[in-house]
């Protein structure tokens, strides 16, 4: 599957229950199903090429694994030194939380993934994991992958963080629950807080204070997780602009998390002036419900704080920006540019492409809205691009190359995307 050519699409109602379930809480619960004392109970777990790479490392660590179909359970003896490299593929989230976890575990660990991945930045986790006694090596100084861990005792740390990353703070906060005292982790703004949601409800002992997370270390192994995994916000953002920049639309998402940490992207949207309303179902780990989105005319809006909050979803909601009346402005978002590609260039090379005006900053962009011209836009290995611009196409028409990458993350993207309009694959 080279090349996707998407039509135009007329107004549409649609109701979704079977948006991808959430990446980052997938990639976590069978990660910390290691740390658990007994057997944990995954249901709706993400089958994607990402968290399937992390469900095959747990497997190589020696946990026990079986799969009905539609429940994971794993149980584990302790992490035991693996046979084989360890892959993650496309995942930061999976490369970085597995350095905290495996840092300190007895035995030696080899930690690589896909040509994408082996050049995004991990002195982020690597430098910090170093200076409490972490034994970590790599491309240039442990910066870029392959990476290679010896397990050895850590030390107890007080780290402030000078970027708000759920990656870094997970990987740090899995150090801690085996350092040898108290330890502390501040950051400049919160980021996502899954970690700190799910370990606590495993009963570790773990403490949030605004900005900063206290975490004792395991005096015992936690309890088994018991989770059904929510519908990820990221992946169900893109029909939420699908139905914010089609008129006369409108689309329900069932089962989403609604965790504020995660439905930035949906706020903003909101400022933009889409009509949007939230229904909490449930909430144990996590609360989850349903997201309901109807057109109406978007203006333009400045995006500049809580960015660790939506930095996924900022490709997708520079198209609504681009179809928006106005002036739209993102600051403060240079983490953008480590991601799976730089998606600042990236964003704004495409929307260029479509007859958009946008101006580029170090930190940023400018999008002028106006009318989206059909183009052909190649994602870079991004699956988060090559959706973004699969969208924009509902508007104009769009061709859009390279598409391997979207089973990363969403698997059946195509399938609700042929709900709305006609598509087309070209090899």
């Amino acid at each position: 599957m080279d090349k996707v050519v998407v039509s135009p699409a007329k107004s549409f109602s649609l109701h979704i229950d079977n948006i991808a379930s959430d990446k980052s809480i997938s990639h976590r619960s069978v990660m910390f199903a290691m740390l658990a004392d007994g057997v944990s109970e995954i249901e709706n777990f993400l089958r994607a090429e990402d968290t399937l790479n992390s469900l095959e490392i747990v497997k190589n660590l020696g946990a026990s694994v079986q799969d009905n179909g539609n429940t994971i359970t794993i149980s584990s003896e302790g992490i035991q030194e693996p046979f084989e490299i360890l892959d993650c593929g496309n995942s930061g989230t999976g490369m970085r939380l597995f350095c905290g976890l495996l840092s300190s575990a007895k035995g030696h660990f080899i930690l690589t993934g896909d040509k994408y991945l082996r050049r995004r930045p991990m002195k982020r986790v690597t430098t910090p994991l170093r200076s409490i006694g972490a034994q970590i090596d790599g491309r240039e100084d442990a910066e870029f992958a392959p990476l290679s861990i010896r397990g050895a005792s850590l030390k107890a740390f007080t780290y402030e963080s000078k970027i708000a990353s759920a990656q870094v703070k997970s990987c740090m906060i899995l150090a801690a629950l085996r350092a040898d005292g108290e330890c502390s982790y501040s950051e400049p703004e919160l980021s996502r807080d899954h970690t700190e949601r799910m370990l606590q409800g495993m009963g570790a002992e773990l403490e949030v204070n605004g900005l900063t997370t206290t975490i004792k270390p395991m005096k015992k192994l936690l309890a088994p997780l018991k989770i059904r995994v929510p519908a990820d916000p990221s992946s169900a953002f893109f029909f939420a602009v699908a139905a914010a920049i089609t008129p006369e639309s409108n689309i329900v998402l069932e089962g989403v998390t609604l965790n504020p940490t995660r439905i930035e992207a949906f706020k903003a949207l909101e400022r933009m002036g889409a009509n949007i309303t939230y229904e909490l179902t449930e909430n144990k780990y996590e609360p989850i419900g349903n997201i309901t989105i109807k057109h109406a005319p978007l203006h333009g809006v400045v995006i500049e704080d809580n960015i660790s909050w939506l930095i996924d979803e900022l490709p997708a909601l520079s198209i609504a920006m681009a179809c928006a009346k106005g002036e739209s402005l993102v600051k403060n978002a240079e983490e953008l540019r480590v991601k799976e590609s730089d998606r600042i260039s990236t964003v704004v090379e495409g929307l260029r492409s479509c007859g958009i005006e946008v101006h580029e900053y170090r930190d940023g962009y400018k999008i002028l809205g106006g009318t989206l011209q059909k183009s052909s836009v190649e994602s870079d290995g991004d699956h988060r691009i090559a959706m973004s611009f699969i969208i924009a196409g509902l508007k104009c028409g769009m061709e859009v190359s390279d598409l391997e990458c979207i089973n990363t993350s969403f698997p059946n993207f195509f399938e609700l995307l042929q709900k709305i309009t006609k598509v087309e694959f070209v090899s």
